[in-house]
């Protein structure tokens, strides 16, 4: 009797293992989430989803050692990057150094504190931004020492932009620089304080050469018009209608280059800027790319968001960092809305401040500048079928997501993204029934338009032949009962 108990205790045990790494077991974990996970339908209601990604670790500097001696807390970290060989470069801005860390975030590479400038010692002064070029050089935005430094992987600088001339700068600019990235030809993007005309881009000597992207701020006709009623008091008090800053830069493998930036309008918080500095980004169904939609009346969701960062991961897709909510908002090539988790708090896997994102082995990473740690969020069953289904599409192959997307819609049955994709899988495939079905649910109006013509069209041609048949019988008793009633109108004469 006492063997059958164990026999049935070890079995007892064995299941509770297996359903807590079973979907049910995530979503059992993802009830206890200190966040929601959510998205915006057609109507732009709010509905809850599973949650795409839960916490798995918090790295802080304390989890560290380096030669031997405790590397100390991060304190008011601005920045981080991975570098092609896989290490992360974090920018310790409060401790005036670049902490280096392997792949994995297990050890300390090295440290940053001191580099060769020309055969002599230098040191940062308060480095915002960091990142690291295909070639392994290591760019760095040294903040309060106004200048941007460019080092080799040994730390010998081989170049300093600082104090930028050009006609199109004023004489009393100061040049403070929050973010820099560096793309294939070694072109510097600068994202600096204070600067409202754009994204500076340096060539690859350190010459200043343009601004790039700079958002054109639209005045209504009605501000115009009360603009040059008001007198010159009033006009003083007015808002100024100047562009806003850029908070935020990455570049995808193909040189565009993605930036956020603050919208009051919370409609377009991010961009993707082609070669010539143009705007190419789509904004999906909802033709917003700003993160939380305007919803009157709710304290939670109401105001626009402020994106202070982005990164571009893989197959069109890209998340955005908003840091009023401290929410992750990411979207596909289309600018459809995929989904949203995170939140502000003091509990474990929320933000306090939250200053940058990454995706670092396919794990979501962000970096809290006031807890000076780093959270890493990986994805569950439902982010990752969302995540693969929109990589499938983003390459053609619609019919081989259909089966991604169906259990997507098992794990959430209003998942409008989820039904599109099988709407549109079966539009390509020419069953246009199923795609009009489909394609209603996922309120996808043009594709439905589409395959609604596509279906009547199909439905004409396979039922010509009855159409004609029809037609022709019809025109035969049309022309029988003419000649008929004319016959019959003689006889009666």
């Amino acid at each position: 009797m006492r063997k059958l108990n164990k026999l049935k205790a070890v079995i007892s045990l064995c299941l509770t293992l297996v359903i807590l790494f079973t979907t049910e077991g995530i979503a059992a974990m993802a009830d206890e989430l200190p966040y929601d996970s959510y998205n915006y339908d057609y109507r732009k209601y709010i509905h809850f989803t599973p949650a795409p990604y839960i916490p798995e670790r918090t790295i802080t500097g304390l989890d560290f050692t380096y030669n031997g001696e405790p590397l100390g807390s991060f304190k008011t970290p601005q920045d981080m990057c991975q570098a092609p060989d896989g290490n992360i470069y974090i920018a310790d801005t409060g401790n005036n150094r670049i902490v280096v860390l392997d792949s994995a975030m297990k050890k300390v590479v090295k440290i940053i504190t001191t580099f060769n400038n020309n055969g002599t010692e230098d040191k940062f002064n308060n480095p915002y931004g960091v990142c690291v070029s295909e070639k392994g050089n290591v760019y760095v935005a040294d903040y309060k020492n106004k200048r941007v430094v460019a080092m080799d992987q040994n730390e010998n600088v081989f170049l300093i932009i600082d104090n930028p001339e050009s006609e199109s700068l004023d004489d009393n600019f100061a040049f403070n620089p929050l973010k820099v990235t560096v793309d294939y030809a070694d072109r510097v993007y600068v994202i600096a304080q204070n600067m409202f005309e754009g994204i500076m881009v340096f060539e690859s000597n350190g010459q200043f050469t343009n601004f790039f992207g700079t958002i054109n701020v639209e005045i209504s006709a009605w501000d115009k018009f009360w603009k040059r009623l008001a007198t010159k008091e009033e006009r003083a008090n007015q808002q100024l209608y100047i562009p806003t800053e850029f908070t935020g830069i990455d570049i995808d493998p193909e040189g565009f280059v993605y930036a956020s930036n603050i919208d009051a309008t919370g409609v377009q918080g991010v961009r993707r800027l082609n070669p010539r500095g143009e705007d190419v980004i789509k904004k999906g169904f909802n033709a917003n790319v700003g993160g939380d939609l305007q919803i009157e009346g709710s304290s939670d969701y109401s105001g626009a968001s402020q994106f202070t960062d982005v990164v571009y991961r893989d197959k069109g897709i890209y998340s955005c960092l908003d840091r009023r909510r401290g929410r992750i908002f990411t979207y596909d090539h289309e600018g459809n809305l995929l989904y949203i988790f995170g939140g502000r708090g003091t509990q474990q896997g929320t933000f306090t401040l939250p200053v940058a994102v990454e995706d670092i082995g396919g794990r979501l990473t962000v970096l809290d500048a006031t807890k000076g740690e780093i959270l890493c969020f990986v994805e569950t069953e439902y982010g990752r079928l969302i995540n693969e289904a929109v990589a499938l599409r983003y390459d053609g192959d619609e019919a081989e997501a259909v089966a991604l997307w169906e259990r997507v819609l098992e794990l959430d049955e209003n998942n409008e993204l989820a039904n599109t994709g099988i709407g549109k899988a079966y539009l390509t495939a020419g069953d246009y029934e199923k795609a009009m079905f489909y394609l209603e649910l996922g309120m996808a109006r043009e594709y439905y338009s589409i395959a609604f013509k596509r279906y009547r069209n199909q439905i004409l041609t396979e039922n010509a032949s009855w159409f004609l048949s029809g037609a022709a019988v019809l025109l035969v008793l049309w022309f029988g009962f003419k000649a008929w009633k004319k016959r019959k109108k003689g006889e009666d004469e």
